[in-house]
C-alpha cells in the first residue's frame, strides 16, 4: 500500500469516528485548516476523507461554504429508522429463505453466550456493539452483501442516538432477539419479517426522546 493511501485511510477513519460520535456539533461548519492541524495531516487526504464522508451521509457539503456535520433532529433520525426498517425486514425475509441450520445455530449460540452481559453492568457501548453484531449476523444470513453494506452505514449514522437510547436498557435481556431467531428457524419469510419489523419499530418509537437526551449530552456539561 502506498504511503499516501495509508494516510488517507487513517484520516478517513479518524474523521468518521468523530462524525459518528458527534465530536462536531450538529450542523456545525468544519474548519478544514484547524482539523488538518489537529490530525497532523495535509489538506489533500483530509479533503478526500470529507468528500467520502459526505457521500456516505456522515457530513453535508454546501457549495461555497464547505463541509458541515450532519444535523440531529427527530425527522433525521426517523428517516434513518425507516431506512433501517426497510433494509432489515428484507434481510430477515431473505434470511428465512436462505439460512441453513449452522447459521441459525450460530445465532442461538451468540445470544446464549452474551445474554449475561445485559445483566452484569456491562458498559452501554458494549451492549450497543452486541446489538449491532446480532443484526449484522442476521442480515449476513440473507446472502446479500449490499443489504449488509447499507446496514453497516445506517448503524454508524444511528450509533450516537442508539447509544443514548440504550442507557435505559440495562438489566433488560434480549428476548426480542430470541424471537427473531425462532422465527428464522421456522423458515417462514413473513413471520421473520414481522418479528424484525416489531423489534425495530419499538426502538423507532423512542427516537424523539433519545434525540432530546442526545442534545443534552452534547450541549449540557456533565
Amino acid at each position: 500500500m502506498k504511503p499516501e493511501q495509508t494516510s488517507a485511510d487513517r484520516v478517513y477513519h479518524a474523521v468518521r469516528d468523530m462524525a459518528v460520535a458527534f465530536a462536531f456539533k450538529p450542523s456545525e461548519r468544519i474548519v478544514e485548516g484547524a482539523l488538518a492541524s489537529d490530525l497532523g495531516t495535509s489538506r489533500t487526504p483530509l479533503r478526500e476523507a470529507l468528500n467520502r464522508l459526505a457521500a456516505e451521509g456522515f457530513l453535508t457539503f454546501q457549495p461555497g461554504q464547505g463541509f458541515f456535520c450532519r444535523s440531529l433532529g427527530p425527522d433525521d433520525i426517523l428517516d434513518l429508522y425507516e431506512a433501517r426498517l426497510a433494509v432489515e425486514c428484507e434481510g430477515a425475509r431473505l434470511a428465512a429463505i436462505r439460512a441453513d441450520g449452522a447459521g441459525i445455530t450460530a445465532l442461538r449460540t451468540f445470544l446464549q453466550e452474551t445474554e449475561h452481559q445485559y445483566r452484569d453492568g456491562t458498559p452501554v457501548e458494549v451492549l450497543l456493539d452486541l446489538d449491532e453484531r446480532f443484526h449484522v449476523q442476521v442480515i449476513r444470513l440473507s446472502g446479500n452483501s449490499e443489504l449488509e453494506r447499507m446496514l453497516m452505514n445506517l448503524n454508524a449514522r444511528l450509533r450516537f442516538v442508539r447509544w443514548i437510547d440504550m442507557e435505559d436498557w440495562r438489566g433488560v435481556t434480549p428476548g426480542h432477539h430470541t424471537g427473531i431467531v425462532e422465527a428464522l428457524a421456522t423458515g417462514d419469510p413473513e413471520a421473520s419479517q414481522q418479528a424484525m419489523r416489531e423489534h425495530i419499530t419499538r426502538r423507532r418509537e423512542q427516537a424523539t426522546a433519545a434525540v432530546q437526551k442526545a442534545f443534552a449530552k452534547l450541549y449540557v456539561p456533565g
